[in-house]
This record gives structure tokens, sequence and C-alpha cells, in this order.
């Protein structure tokens, strides 16, 4: 019995890593991996910003990656715009704050260029920031039972679930964020396909009035972003 369990075991906890957007990400701790539609719209999003590091962004870009898990989002922004960019890494889990400092230096990121700090979603952070990246859980606990079997056998539950209708963190998040954007700042937050609807109504109701809705690779909704 064992032996089949660990046969279901997804390929990257197996190998001990992932590439995520030119980098490479340590699993050791069991994240949760990362996936190719996050990658997707990560790298469109820096492709973007990398258009706009002129003198716009003479100094610095502060980001916040919140939700980090394995920190994936927040390292491959600083690769990818080291020359402008600092990021704060936001995460709940003392397991995965060691993780995504391994990853920070797998990938020899300069220290000077960020923080990490163990926090329930906005509760030990401060000041504004250009830009927030969100991965919040968001499955629904409603729908565990179409999970596949190796990611609900094997990945974190605290990184899949989000309440009953999977609007539960983004809820939480989504109350307090403004509070830390700076003017003209954007939010960047993935979602399932399936919660588009609900949560364009929610973001209505919480008075956000600049947002944009986004696809995948595989023409589902993704993410939104937000801007302040």
């Amino acid at each position: 019995m064992v032996k089949t369990l660990m046969d279901n075991q997804p390929i990257e906890y197996k190998k001990g890593y992932t590439n995520f957007a030119n980098c490479k990400i340590d699993l050791s701790i069991k994240p949760m991996i990362p996936r190719k539609e996050t990658e997707f719209w990560v790298k469109k999003v820096i492709q973007k910003l990398s258009r706009k590091t002129g003198s716009r962004f003479a100094g610095k870009i502060d980001v916040l990656d919140i939700f980090a898990g394995s920190g994936c989002i927040g390292i491959a922004i600083l690769k990818g715009l080291s020359r402008v960019c600092r990021v704060d890494f936001l995460e709940i889990d003392k397991n995965f704050i060691k993780q995504i400092k391994i990853n920070l230096k797998l990938n020899k990121i300069n220290p000077r260029k960020y923080r990490v700090i163990q926090s329930d979603i906005f509760k030990n952070i401060k000041g504004g920031f250009d830009y927030i990246f969100a991965n919040p859980p968001y499955i629904p606990l409603k729908n565990k039972h179409l999970v596949q079997r190796s990611v609900y056998n094997f990945e974190p539950h605290l990184a899949l679930f989000g309440g009953e209708d999977g609007l539960l963190y983004i809820r939480k998040f989504l109350r307090n964020a403004r509070k830390f954007l700076k003017k003209n700042g954007k939010i960047y937050m993935e979602f399932d396909y399936s919660q588009k609807m609900e949560l364009e109504n929610l973001l209505k109701k919480l008075n956000y009035k600049n947002f944009r809705f986004c696809k995948d690779q595989f023409k589902k909704w993704r993410y939104v972003c937000i801007k302040n």
C-alpha cells in the first residue's frame, strides 16, 4: 500500500524541484507545486513590467508576494526585474518560510532585494506596494472530491482549499488589500475560472472600480488585474 501511494506522488516531489519562469524551485519541504497556469500569467506580467522600467521606475518597484508558498512568483519577479525590484514575501506556514529562503539562495537572489515575513495575510505587514501578487487557496471544499488524487494526497491542503465556496481567503485578502497599494498600484490575483462571476460581484461590493479579468493559455479565466 505504501509503495502504491508513493508511486502516485507527483513527479515534481520525486525530483525535489520544478522549473518556473526561468527559476529553479526547490520543493523539499513540500509546498504547493507551482502550476503552468500560474507561470503563464506571471511571465506575461514580467514582460509587461520589463517594458515599463524606464524613467517611470527610476527608483525601485515595491512588490508583495502574498500566500507565497514556495516563493516562486516573487523569485521569478526578482530574477526578471532585478535592477529595479524589491519583494516582500508573506506566508503563514513557518515551514514554507524556510522553503522560500531555500529558493532565494538557490536562485542567488541578493538579500538586500527581499524580506521574508511570516504573516496571516496582512497581519504583520506595513507600508505600500506598487504591485501585489496573490495566489490564494481557492479550491472549494465542496469540490474536494473532484481534486486529482495525487494532489489531494500529497499537496498541502492549506494552500489548496479556500473554504466551502473557495472564496474564504480571497474575501479576507480583498477587504484589506487596497490599504497596502500605492497610488496607481496594481493587484494581480489568481482564481478558479468557475469563480469569475462571484468574484466580479465581490469586487463591486467592495467598491473596486478598475479591474480586468484575463485568461490563461487554456483560454480559461485565471487571473484578475485590479488597479488602485
